[in-house]
């Protein structure tokens, strides 16, 4: 093989064992990790990067992640360049000027050397426990200024030449309201980066440097011509949707999420001109979150197992006005920003459904709900941090999925064990919620209901969605059941919560707060969903006798169990006559 060759198996090896690399990283973080929001929520991700910063591979974690990687490392060769030395370990959180996404979300990088010479970074960035701020958690909603949201770092040398930067560990020490938990999060990412400088050790000197440089390129370059393929099968046009934050503060107004999809030929350009102007809250979103959820809603079009590098990227352009929801100027509060990239990745679905309906997905729960708290327990602080995620839209062919993370995260839910043993914390109910997916020939996932008791005075904060503007459904196919907020305190009075309200709140002992999620979007005319599994539904509490004949004209007979045909094509006739 010559040097100017590029062998189709020698290219696969190299990418499995990139992939491979960026896994492990992700095992590394997960089994290292202190905190539940990492360890068992795992809202974290990680990456391998070349020399030029672009990602050759990411591990099996968050895709709403992806593109702030590249972007960080833009700042890192803008501000250290050449200067940067073996064993240099930086660190950042800053969304204004070192391209973090919100404080919670700490990013540590490695520069790898190889023989003296930069061979590339490895990249991990995680959702830390809490970082300072107005309220434990350090998401607040009615936060106005990223100021109020916690301690802010540039980019920081956290080692340098091996050596720890003492004063960065004491400074996030006492910023912090769970220094156990952040440092504990923060070595393992190191340990992470580690085996990441291991592994791309380990194919230089397998392959060289200069034949793997080629390799990586010739990745990007298949990724690219993968994806272009994948776009050259739409039809050229301008498909444009809109989707809809609820709103924030006890009487919201809805936020716009405009998004313009531009098919020409192999590219595909997405422009949010027409979104809501940023507003005085946390749920801002810097830019590089937009992006990822723009590319992953893209990258589920393809039918092929594109690699996971920056060389699929590059036919799409992603552009929003400054200023705007998605790409707010400084000083905009951001912490809770999440809420608006899984509707971007939402509205991107909608335009896509008016292109290939057959390979969208209706409407999912909205992304993760957060429910962020904490207080003193048996003489020590706590900090809770519970974001639980739940369901999916319907797509052809197959119902939505319950208990599953949002198509453009890969989240998990905390087991109620570790809830309870490691937070004052009592979780008197999950499950499911009949009637609640969306009607259709294929039906959205149910919501989820999780209700907690507190068994320490804590004040808490939310961030939830969904509740005005329930998920959307496909091709005819109904919406999912809206999400709601129910705080019982133990004299019996109820308060149904904003969505994101704008205060926090103060919970007694033995105050329950109870989360109910969002049902998926459906697809398909509800009237064309076969009998039978109507019939399965029931029998496993997806739905009742009473929604099953109202949402879908299936008509139960007196065994409870079996269906009445002939009922059921009569109510059917009945509800069609009825449009």
């Amino acid at each position: 093989m010559t040097t100017n060759t590029i062998d189709p198996i020698t290219l696969e090896v190299i990418r499995n064992a990139l992939a491979s690399t960026a896994d492990e990283m992700a095992l590394i973080v997960m089994r290292s990790a202190y905190s539940p929001v990492v360890r068992d929520i795992m809202d974290y991700s990680t990456a391998l990067c070349d020399a030029q910063g672009r990602v050759i591979a990411q591990g099996l974690t968050l895709p709403i992640q992806l593109c702030s990687f590249p972007r960080v490392l833009r700042f890192v060769q803008e501000r250290y360049g050449a200067t940067l030395k073996k064993g240099d370990v930086l660190i950042a959180n800053d969304p204004y000027g070192s391209g973090g996404q919100h404080l919670p979300d700490i990013y540590i990088l490695k520069p790898i050397f190889v023989d003296g010479r930069l061979s590339g970074f490895a990249a991990t960035v995680a959702h830390h426990t809490d970082i300072g701020g107005i309220v434990p958690g350090s998401v607040a909603i009615y936060a106005t200024e990223i100021q109020q949201e916690g301690l802010r770092l540039p980019l920081l040398k956290l080692y340098e030449a091996g050596e720890p930067v003492d004063a960065v560990f004491r400074i996030i020490e006492a910023n912090t309201r769970a220094p156990v938990e952040v440092l504990g999060d923060i070595r393992a990412q190191i340990a992470a980066c580690n085996v990441a400088e291991e592994g791309l050790r380990s194919l230089i000197a397998r392959y060289g440097a200069a034949l793997l440089d080629r390799y990586i390129d010739a990745l990007h370059d298949h990724a690219e011509a993968m994806m272009r393929d994948v776009i050259r099968a739409l039809p050229n046009g301008l498909y444009k949707a809109t989707d809809y934050i609820d709103g924030v503060g006890e009487h919201p107004v809805p936020l716009a999420i405009v998004a313009t999809v531009t098919v020409a030929d192999d590219s595909i350009d997405i422009d949010f001109t027409g979104t809501a102007d940023q507003v005085a809250a946390s749920i801002n979103c810097p830019i590089s979150l937009p992006e990822s959820a723009a590319f992953c809603a893209i990258r589920c079009l393809s039918q092929q197992d594109i690699p996971n590098c920056e060389g699929y990227l590059r036919p799409i352009t992603v552009r929003a006005p400054e200023g705007c929801l998605v790409n707010p100027r400084y000083p905009a509060a951001c912490g809770a920003r999440g809420v608006v990239g899984y509707r971007v990745f939402d509205a991107i679905m909608q335009a896509l459904a008016q292109i290939v309906p057959e390979r969208a997905i209706g409407g999912s729960e909205g992304g993760p709900y957060l429910l962020a708290g904490g207080g003193m327990h048996e003489g020590k602080p706590f900090v809770l941090n519970e974001m639980v995620v739940g369901t999916w839209g319907a797509r052809a062919g197959k119902d939505g999925i319950e208990g599953i993370s949002n198509p453009a995260a890969n989240l998990s839910n905390q087991p109620i064990e570790m809830v309870e043993t490691d937070m004052p914390v009592e979780v008197l109910r999950y499950g499911l919620v009949a009637d609640s997916g969306g009607a259709g020939e294929f039906r959205g996932g149910l919501a989820f209901v999780r209700e907690f008791r507190f068994l320490a005075d804590a004040r808490f904060t939310l961030r939830g969605d969904r509740r005005d503007h329930p998920p959307f459904g496909i091709e005819g196919g109904g919406t999912g059941a809206p999400s709601a907020h129910l705080f019982i305190r133990t004299d019996g009075t109820q308060q149904h919560l904003p969505t994101m309200p704008m205060e926090s709140f103060n919970a007694k002992r033995g105050d329950i707060f109870r989360l109910t999620g969002a049902g998926g979007g459906g697809y398909g005319d509800a009237l064309r969903r076969e009998p039978w599994r109507v019939a399965d539904d029931l029998r496993e509490g997806k739905v009742t006798i009473a929604g099953a004949r109202r949402d879908y004209g299936v008509v139960f007979a007196a065994d409870g169990t079996s269906v009445d045909k002939t009922a059921t094509l009569q109510t059917r006739a009945e509800l069609m006559e009825q449009r």
